[in-house]
């Protein structure tokens, strides 16, 4: 009795003190605690929006800018990704994992870097037999109930020792007494310009279609709900990471430096004309007769050259241009060959080049029109995030929130969008510590998929079938399952699937003529800063208007300038709101930030919200908090908030592990805490403008009713998360 005093005077001592410092938690935060059954019967099970069985429309392609199946029905995907060794779990824990799935209302899964250990012992190019099985019964179990899947299975092919004898130089590759080992056994990098390299890729790829899946008695290749294979994962030939392969691979520098010579000799014929053209560009030592020249693949040196060039009295210099137009056409062929291996095996899915970056300016868009030449467009990005990007650490935090800057951050991933192509954002986290991550998954699927008309989303990662215990998973900051991201699903996947948000025009366009870039013309200015997997664009057109409409790159056929597009015409004077083209968004900056929306099926708000008014069509919201991540989502799927009988409250704030500890504003993590989850109860009141007989009951944390009822009086709701300690609630008419 004694000790349990002493731990209940602790726990009130701590909360006290917590509730006294700025930026901790107080008292009245509730333990998040769902049952994590999936099976089981609830209100925010949202798999009645799924069209099963996947695949019954046709295949996935792409139509124009967006994605539709065969039969020409329109199709988004609100999916994730599966990584690694889970694609090939034993069938009990498949099952588990799709009925999460189905629950979320999730559609799509993209199914990451699972061939790295999956291949046969000694032959890279053969899927291991009986973990491929597993991942048959996976993806028949996902065709069954409606959820299509995708492959991205290459992030570096790794060679196996059978392959030797195929390898031009096998022991570079796979030497790891190499310093850090960068290699690793794969064929990252190089494989954009080797093509003993390129064989074992396309060979994997094209066996793996091949396979029949005896389940669904189809060949992979044959089979609709495989919506799209990607040939690799972050990769490309401008990446600078490729110069410490190239260390390690001397053979293949000077099979890329022959290649390029080659090229040279084409264009220029001579060493002399080469110099004259390059200038002191052209080391001493390089020249088209010894076959040695170098092409420097390093999109840091090839930004640094644009960078400079963007003063009117420089010029990209000859030696770059050339540069990049090589690394360009040696992709490009790559890819074609890619694409052409696929479509040889009857698939006619969608296809994806890869998802990285390649700098700023020019290599950027050599880069992005290789992805463009062989399919849908697809590209990554995080935000937030403390020290370290891949381990939740203790130090100091990115705690910035999105809100506060119109196209920043993740959405900023849309300057990437390309005129007739679907787009796709494959891999997107906010990252914990940061406290606000709860923004990112409302802000993805209401201005990317809403209002620019993303056509695909897979959030990165999901670990397991259930909530993780602690708001980090196993692999750390990159948590899917937590519910701050997968506990909106339920408000999000119906906003999607009904298309609530209304795709915006097209307010500008930013003209790229390729072979403009083989001069250095552009027409436009615009540069990409990237730390680690967070990437940052400013442009002639700036990243703002993705909260007004859309901006996409237009592939032209003659070369266009780029009007600039004046931002502060869409401000209202110094409020500093934007308002969107459709008139259903408002993102206000003009303090922290905060976003409301306004649409038949789906009523809310994001951001910072404390003490402000929203009037929402005939609704008005109040909330206490300062934060605050609140959804109204019609559950009808043909009647909007305003006719239909049952409406899903959605309410989240923050959350923490229990002990996780801030220092005063918030800028240091000093403790990571431990489980169970505490979350951030939201108080706020609801004015509703239709006054007929209406119930309001929490939910419990898997959606299920709970015997309580919230007195409605003239349509005024007050809910007090700390005393229903809730993040679901039904009004019911």
């Amino acid at each position: 009795m004694k000790n349990n005093l002493v731990h209940l005077f602790f726990i009130l001592a701590v909360g006290f003190i917590s509730s006294c410092s700025g930026g901790k938690k107080s008292l009245d935060w509730f333990v998040f605690s769902p049952d994590n059954d999936f099976s089981k019967p609830s209100l925010i099970n949202m798999e009645k929006w799924l069209d099963a069985p996947a695949g019954k429309y046709g295949f996935v392609q792409m139509n124009g800018e967006n994605l539709a199946f065969e039969n020409g029905v329109p199709v988004k995907f609100w999916g994730v990704n599966i990584c690694s060794n889970k694609p090939f779990v034993d069938n009990d824990k498949a099952d588990k994992f799709v009925d999460m799935l189905a629950f979320m209302g999730v559609n799509g899964v993209r199914f990451h870097k699972f061939t790295w250990q999956a291949t046969h012992p000694g032959h890279s190019t053969i899927p291991d037999s009986l973990k491929f099985l597993k991942m048959d019964y996976f993806q028949y179990k996902l065709k069954k109930r409606g959820i299509y899947y995708g492959w991205s299975h290459i992030y570096g092919h790794r060679v196996k020792p059978k392959d030797s004898s195929r390898l031009i130089a096998y022991e570079e590759i796979a030497d790891l007494s190499y310093p850090w080992h960068h290699l690793n056994g794969s064929t990252s990098s190089l494989v954009n310009f080797a093509t003993d390299l390129q064989d074992l890729n396309i060979e994997l790829t094209v066996n793996m279609l091949n396979r029949v899946n005896p389940y669904t008695g189809l060949r992979y290749a044959d089979d609709p709900a495989l919506s799209f294979v990607e040939f690799q994962n972050e990769d490309d030939i401008f990446w600078a990471a490729i110069e410490r392969s190239l260390e390690q691979a001397p053979t293949y520098k000077k099979m890329l430096s022959k290649q390029f010579s080659l090229w040279l000799k084409e264009k220029y014929g001579t060493d002399e004309r080469l110099k004259i053209a390059w200038g002191k560009k052209l080391p001493q030592d390089e020249s088209i007769s010894k076959m040695n020249i170098y092409p420097t693949p390093n999109h840091g040196q090839f930004s640094s050259e644009y960078k400079t060039s963007i003063n009117p009295n420089n010029d990209v210099p000859q030696d770059a241009l050339d540069k990049m137009r090589f690394l360009y056409e040696t992709q490009l062929k790559f890819y074609k060959r890619f694409e052409k291996a696929i479509r040889n095996t009857g698939y006619k899915g969608v296809i994806v080049g890869s998802n990285w970056q390649a700098g700023s300016g020019i290599s950027h868009l050599y880069n992005l029109h290789t992805d463009y030449a062989v399919g849908m467009i697809d590209r990554h990005n995080y935000f937030g995030g403390g020290a370290g990007e891949h381990v939740l650490d203790t130090g100091k935090v990115k705690n910035k929130a999105i809100v506060s800057n119109p196209g920043s951050g993740l959405l900023s991933a849309g300057m990437q969008q390309v005129a007739d192509r679907p787009f796709a954002f494959s891999e997107w986290m906010s990252l914990i510590p940061n406290q606000y991550t709860a923004e990112a998954s409302p802000i993805i699927a209401t201005y990317g998929m809403g209002l620019q008309g993303w056509d695909a989303s897979y959030s990165f990662a999901m670990d397991g079938s259930e909530y993780t215990p602690t708001i980090q998973s196993k692999h750390g900051v990159y948590n899917v399952t937590s519910p701050l991201q997968m506990g909106l699903y339920p408000a999000l996947s119906p906003m999607i699937y009904r298309g609530d948000i209304s795709e915006a025009p097209v307010i500008a366009e930013r003209n790229v003529h390729m072979p403009s870039l083989t001069e250095g013309k552009l027409g436009f200015i615009e540069q990409v800063e990237q730390g680690y997997d967070n990437k940052f664009f400013s442009s002639s057109i700036p990243s703002e208007l993705l909260a007004f409409g859309k901006i996409p790159i237009v592939f032209t056929d003659e070369f266009k300038s780029t009007e600039p597009f004046p931002i502060k015409q869409l401000e209202m004077g110094q409020k500093k709101s934007i308002t969107s083209s459709t008139n259903e968004l408002k993102w206000d900056y003009s303090e922290k930030g905060y976003i409301s929306i306004n649409t038949q099926g789906t009523k809310g708000i994001i951001g910072f919200t404390n003490n402000k008014t929203f009037h929402l069509g005939g609704w008005k919201l109040r909330t206490e908090n300062e934060f605050a991540v609140i959804y109204l989502t019609s559950l009808d799927q043909s009647k909007g908030i305003d006719t239909c009988r049952q409406i899903l409250i959605t309410a989240v704030g923050r959350a923490r592990n229990t002990g996780m500890e801030y220092n005063e504003d918030g800028t240091y993590l000093k403790k990571k805490g431990t489980a169970p989850i505490e979350m951030e109860p939201l108080k706020f009141e609801l004015f509703s403008g239709r006054y007929s007989a209406a119930t309001l009951k929490p939910l419990d944390h898997m959606g299920r009713l709970t015997e309580k009822e919230i007195p409605v009086e003239n349509g005024r709701l007050k809910i007090d998360g700390e005393y229903h300690k809730t993040m679901y609630y039904l009004l019911e008419y």
